[in-house]
C-alpha cells in the first residue's frame, strides 16, 4: 500500500495530480501543469513538498569521524549548522545514494533520497559502532521554499533563516512553528528546505502557500528544474556502477582521504581519469532525447548513452545529460542520438544549462566562522 506524506489532504484540495512514486502518493502537477510550474519557480517562488525523503540522526561523539570513514566527503572540518553534499559510495567505487549531511551538537543529520533511504539506513546502521546512535525521523515532513523570492518570503518569518548562506542551516521559528531551515534545494534556484514536525506540517504549507509569489510545484517540474541545473538523479546519473568521478562529481572528494569504500578505484580514475563521463548536450531541433537514448559518433559508433533528457521550458528547446566516453567528450563536439527514425545531432556542453542563483556561495565559507548564536537545537524533533 502506498503511504501519505502529512500534505496528502492538501495536495487533493489545490488539484494535485498524483502518482505513486518511491512507496508515497506524490503529486505530479497540479492545475496548470508542468510548464507553468517549472517558469513560476525560475521566476518567483515554488513550494515543494518532499517528505518521502529520508532523515536520519547519527549522534555520539564518534559519529563525524565514523561517518567519515563511509563517505569520500570531507564532514571533520564541518562546523555546527554547515552542510555538504556527498555520496556513499559501494566497495566497488559505485555511488550508492548521494545524501546532505548537516553538522548538529550532537553529531550529523542526513537526507537520503526516498527510493534508496531503506537500503542507506541498513548500511549506516550496521557499519556504525555502538558508540554511535542512529535514528531515523519518521515525526517530520520536508518541504522546499525554490526560487527568487523565496527570501524574501522567509524574511517575513524568520530574518535568522533568511541570513543564512548556501549549505547553512539554523533552527529557528516559523510563526510560532519550531522547524529546522536549511539554504539548499534540488533547483539551481535560492531557496530552503524546511524540517517540521508532522502535526504541524500542513498549518505551515497553507501559511507559506498564502504568499504572493508562492505557488505548489509537483514532481515533474522539479525533474526539469533539476535537469537545467545539471544535477544528479539517483538511478540516472548515478548508481551503484557509477564512480563519482564518472559522474563529474569528483569536486566532493576530500584531499588525501584514502579510507572509504571504493576508494582505490576512484582514486585511481582521479588521477588517470576515467574512460566515461557525465556531460551535458544541446538537442538540435524539437525532438527531446529520452534516458536511453545511445549516443554515437560521427562514425556511427556507439559512445555512451542518455541517463536524463526532455524538453527545457528556460531554454526552450530540448537538452539532456549523459553518459559519454571521455574521448568524445569536449565541448562543442557533435554527436548523434538515434530516437526512432531519426538522427538527432547533439552538442556537448558545459553543465549546468541555466545558471545557479545560489545565495552566498562565494561568502559561505567566510560566514561559516561567525558562531551559531541561535540557542534553538537543530536536534529538536518538536
Amino acid at each position: 500500500m502506498l503511504k501519505q506524506t502529512p500534505l496528502y489532504n492538501l495536495h487533493l484540495e489545490l488539484g494535485a495530480k498524483m502518482v505513486p512514486f518511491a512507496g508515497y502518493h506524490m503529486p505530479l502537477h497540479y492545475g496548470n501543469g508542468t510548464l507553468h510550474e517549472h517558469l513560476h519557480c525560475r521566476k518567483h517562488a515554488g513550494f515543494f513538498d518532499i517528505s518521502h525523503m529520508g532523515q536520519c540522526l547519527i549522534l555520539g561523539e564518534d559519529a563525524v569521524h565514523e561517518l567519515g570513514q563511509l563517505i569520500p566527503g570531507d564532514i571533520a572540518g564541518l562546523r555546527i549548522g554547515q552542510q555538504i553534499y556527498t555520496v556513499l559510495t559501494n566497495n566497488d567505487g559505485g555511488i550508492m545514494d548521494d545524501i546532505i549531511i548537516t553538522r548538529i551538537e550532537s553529531g550529523v543529520m542526513i537526507i537520503a533520497n526516498a527510493n534508496c533511504k531503506d537500503k542507506d539506513f541498513k548500511y549506516l546502521y550496521n557499519h556504525l559502532s555502538g558508540r554511535c546512535c542512529f535514528n531515523e525521523l519518521t515525526g517530520q515532513a520536508l518541504f522546499a521554499l525554490q526560487g527568487p523570492a523565496a527570501a524574501s518570503v522567509m524574511q517575513k518569518f524568520s530574518a535568522q533563516a533568511a541570513k543564512l548562506a548556501f549549505m547553512q542551516a539554523c533552527g529557528t521559528s516559523i510563526d510560532g512553528i519550531k522547524c529546522n531551515v536549511a539554504r539548499c534545494g534540488y533547483t539551481g534556484e535560492d531557496g530552503f528546505e524546511i524540517l517540521v514536525a508532522n502535526h504541524y506540517a500542513e498549518q505551515l504549507a497553507r501559511l507559506l502557500l498564502a504568499e504572493d509569489g508562492v505557488e505548489p510545484i509537483g514532481l515533474a517540474a522539479r525533474d526539469t528544474l533539476r535537469l537545467e541545473a545539471g544535477l544528479c538523479l539517483y538511478g540516472h546519473e548515478i548508481n551503484e556502477s557509477i564512480t563519482p568521478v564518472e559522474a563529474g562529481l569528483q569536486w566532493l572528494l576530500k584531499k588525501n582521504h584514502n579510507q572509504f569504500p571504493g576508494a582505490e578505484k576512484i582514486l585511481a580514475q582521479l588521477q588517470h581519469g576515467s574512460e566515461k563521463i557525465r556531460a551535458g548536450l544541446l538537442v538540435e531541433g524539437k525532438i527531446p532525447v529520452r534516458e536511453g537514448c545511445e549516443i554515437y559518433n560521427s562514425k556511427g559508433l556507439a559512445v555512451g548513452y542518455v541517463t536524463s533528457g526532455g524538453f527545457s521550458p528556460s531554454l526552450a528547446q530540448p537538452i539532456a545529460m549523459a553518459l559519454l566516453d571521455r574521448i568524445v567528450a569536449d565541448e562543442g563536439n557533435t554527436l548523434y542520438a538515434q530516437v526512432r527514425d531519426h538522427r538527432i545531432a547533439v552538442t556537448v556542453t558545459p553543465l549546468p544549462f541555466v545558471p545557479h542563483r545560489y545565495y552566498g556561495k562565494n561568502e559561505a565559507a567566510q560566514q561559516l566562522e561567525k558562531p551559531n548564536t541561535d540557542d534553538t537545537d537543530l536536534t529538536d524533533k518538536h
